[in-house]
């Protein structure tokens, strides 16, 4: 008997509980990452909830938490006098001479004065993007980017960083929040929904961080196909390559999802793909495979809202947790 259904699965808040994790490093980078500016005591702790933080992470077109965390914090720079930039060509020099030429002051007020502030700046700014901060994101980790180095830093952890990018940490050298991340379902959910379909993982985080989890919480033997950042990346070089052509592969192009279904498109009855974000359900109706978007909600801090904006972004069904899910599946 053919399997029923090939369900993919996004990662982070589908699978993986990451408010202790991902969510907060974006907190803790933004913190760290005005750290050198006058006033950077009078930041409030925490600087801002997890709840308005999801705001900006559901206004879609962020590929990544790396994004986001850049994302919040041209948000909030953008309250900021700013200083005149340092000239050296040192990227890390650069960056802590002038982020201390910065006064923090007015981020600081608006925040504790603020209710659901990054939510607030949403609706006022929009996504503003300033050259300093455009310059502290450009590159990857070791040749210039500041706040990708930073999350990273805090994330993996002195000992994972230093294993993964051959560089000492510059900002951070307390535990890995890669070590605060729990299981969202039971492994038996997992066993039962692969008995008679095919599970497979699509997401925006690169291979070895998708890798970690699933060897940890030791739930990799129920998902034969796994496809990450770097496969998008690795596709989108070969376009560029060949064709001259730059291309974004990421959420919401349906990349990842229409080539795990090319595998299988003689071999299941139906596709299905698990997301908790807008960009998961719009991959989902873009695909050329016919694939149903499942929005669930188990992770969400307040379920009604998501609700709505999964709906706006088509979702075939809305979930509030596995049991649910499951009463579509099987």
């Amino acid at each position: 008997m053919k399997p029923k259904n090939l369900i993919v699965f996004d990662m982070d808040g589908v699978i993986i509980d990451v408010s202790n994790s991902y969510r907060d490093v974006v907190r803790q980078t933004t913190r760290q990452f005005f750290g050198p500016a006058a006033a950077a005591e009078q930041l409030p702790e925490p600087l801002f909830e997890l709840s308005d933080l999801a705001a900006v992470k559901q206004s879609g077109g962020l590929n990544n938490d790396w994004d986001l965390t850049c994302s919040v914090i041209n948000l909030l720079y953008s309250l900021t006098e700013k200083p005149a930039i340092h000239k050296g060509e040192n990227p890390w020099i650069r960056y802590r001479e002038t982020i201390s030429r910065c006064d923090v002051t007015v981020i600081a007020e608006y925040l504790n004065a603020t209710v659901e502030p990054l939510a607030s700046l949403l609706k006022d700014k929009g996504k503003p993007e300033d050259n300093f901060i455009s310059e502290s994101y450009g590159g990857d980790v070791g040749s210039g980017n500041i706040i990708k180095q930073i999350f990273q830093e805090i994330y993996l952890g002195p000992e994972l960083f230093k294993s993964t990018y051959h560089i000492e940490p510059k900002i951070y050298r307390g535990e890995g929040y890669i070590l605060r991340e729990k299981l969202l379902l039971v492994r038996s959910t997992l066993a039962e929904l692969s008995r008679e379909n095919v599970l497979a993982i699509a997401t925006g985080r690169p291979r070895s961080e998708a890798e970690y989890p699933l060897k940890h919480f030791h739930i990799k033997q129920f998902f034969p196909v796994v496809l990450t950042l770097d496969d998008c990346v690795s596709e989108e070089k070969r376009i560029f390559a060949e064709e001259g052509r730059t291309v974004s592969l990421s959420k919401p192009d349906p990349y990842m999802l229409d080539a795990i279904a090319a595998g299988h498109r003689n071999t299941v009855d139906g596709f299905f793909y698990i997301g908790d974000m807008p960009d998961d359900m719009l991959a989902a109706a873009r695909s050329r495979f016919g694939f149903k978007s499942i929005g669930i909600l188990i992770s969400a801090s307040d379920k009604s809202s998501l609700k709505k904006i999964l709906q706006r972004a088509g979702a075939d069904y809305i979930v509030e947790d596995f049991e649910s899910l499951k009463k579509i599946i099987l």
